[in-house]
């Protein structure tokens, strides 16, 4: 489960909520619901190829080619002090800075994450902004929506609090309007990669996908059934983040604030990544599963306090051997289903009281489980991180009850006051080389 700042930050949403050249067409957007002819919720733009990193702005930057194509330092654009607020040291950086074309979504935004993938060697870093234009034609400053490096030897990786121009914050990992009920929208944006290193240094990060998912779901307390269409079951390893209770308090001290790393965890191993001995070999021995205490440990946002910043739990699973991550949102379960039947199990954020999921055993205000399969009823399989042990993972739930507290954006908490829902939010990971079927279920959703 996702700790209590998920819960502030949800709050804050919905509280807020009540209250030039464009880029080359490659992004989709999902139906409402995943019904034909509905207008589109949800749009996912990513930048990926040679051809897409050219079209950008390349300030002290170039585009690699190859099987994944990306941008690096080519020369340092200049040179700059960092005060990391997080370890007090201020350090010098060289950086140079790519800058994506204008991209005009097809669907005005009230939220949008922008996530990424890149390898980070140590001496480097990198740092992710979002600009836009909103309906009215007014444009937003550049937005931090990230500073990351795959490791912590250097910076701390970090979101960014008390972003905002007066019509829009950012909350940790997400853009949001601050009066979606006003009819203010973001109707465009560019994203902005700066690359870091050490002066004089060699090294370089190296950039292969960075986008973002526009959504504009609307509020509500309940979402149209979805009809079953599948029985599958992927084979995914189960891991509990009970059994991690207490375990490195820096990183949020286990159990209940692991489920995000848990998830992410889960489905890296499905795919056959793994981190090595040499990995693991900080974690305490005595643990078990010491991999999910590396994951909590590469995914902690040192500003959120926790391990649910959600960008940062894809790229965490990117850093891994030729493996592909982002973070989206999905309509309805038919979605689920079409991955889960060409072999992609779905990571999703939900919350919930106790009696509103059958068979959990417990409430939250947030929290992350898998979907890895669906009965031939239709009832969900899931791999549900909050269980008192490995075995217990495995969970089936029914179909109406989840499908509700997964895609619904307003929900009544513990005390009977209205509170926020994710409204459909996952992470998808996949394979550089997807298999033909995989390939087309993403593009179907504009992840390419």
């Amino acid at each position: 489960m996702v700790t209590s700042r998920r819960t502030v930050l949800s709050a804050a949403i919905a509280a807020a909520a009540g209250a030039s050249a464009l880029s080359a067409p490659s992004a989709a957007a999902v139906p409402s619901g995943g019904r034909a002819g509905a207008p589109p919720l949800v749009e996912n733009r990513f930048w990926t190829s040679c051809g897409d990193w050219r079209r950008g702005g390349l300030d002290g930057v170039r585009a690699v080619a190859g099987p994944r194509s990306g941008v690096v330092i080519a020369r340092p654009e200049g040179s700059t002090e960092y005060l990391d607020p997080h370890t007090g040291r201020t350090e010098s950086w060289e950086y140079a800075t790519w800058t994506s074309p204008v991209h005009r979504s097809a669907v005005p935004a009230t939220e949008v994450i922008a996530s990424w993938n890149a390898d980070t060697p140590a001496g480097t870093w990198l740092q992710v902004e979002l600009r836009g234009t909103y309906s009215d034609g007014v444009e937003t400053p550049w937005f931090v929506m990230g500073r990351w490096a795959a490791g912590d030897g250097d910076i701390r990786r970090t979101s960014l609090d008390g972003q905002t121009d007066g019509r829009a914050s950012i909350w940790t990992d997400t853009f949001s309007i601050d009066d979606a009920s006003s009819g203010l929208r973001l109707s465009a944006y560019q994203l902005r990669l700066t690359l870091y290193r050490r002066p004089g240094a060699k090294l370089s990060p190296m950039v292969w996908r960075v986008g973002a998912m526009a959504s504009d779901v609307p509020d509500r307390f309940t979402v149209p059934a979805s009809a079953p269409r599948i029985a599958r079951e992927l084979i995914v390893p189960r891991y509990s983040q009970n059994t991690h209770i207490g375990q490195y308090p820096e990183y949020d001290n286990g159990g209940e604030a692991w489920c995000s790393p848990t998830s992410s965890q889960m489905i890296i191993e499905y795919w056959g990544r793994r981190p090595s001995a040499d990995d693991l070999a900080w974690v305490d021995p005595a643990f078990a599963d010491p991999q999910v205490c590396h994951a909590a440990r590469y995914t902690f946002d040192y500003q959120y306090d926790g391990c649910g910043n959600w960008p940062f739990n894809a790229a965490y699973a990117a850093t891994y051997r030729k493996l592909n991550a982002v973070v989206t949102r999905l309509s309805s379960l038919t979605d689920v289903e079409r991955l889960v039947a060409a072999g992609i199990p779905v990571i999703t954020s939900q919350s919930f009281r106790k009696e509103e999921l059958t068979g959990a055993g417990y409430g939250t205000a947030g929290h992350l489980m898998t979907v890895i399969g669906f009965t031939a009823d239709g009832d969900v399989i899931a791999n549900d991180p909050a269980s008192p042990d490995n075995p217990a993972v495995r969970r089936v739930y029914l179909r109406r009850e989840w499908e509700t507290i997964w895609l619904r954006t307003k929900r009544y908490n513990a005390s009977g006051n209205v509170s926020s829902g994710t409204g459909g939010v996952c992470y998808l990971y996949w394979p550089e080389r997807p298999t033909p079927a995989q390939r087309r279920v993403l593009a179907a959703f504009g992840v390419r």
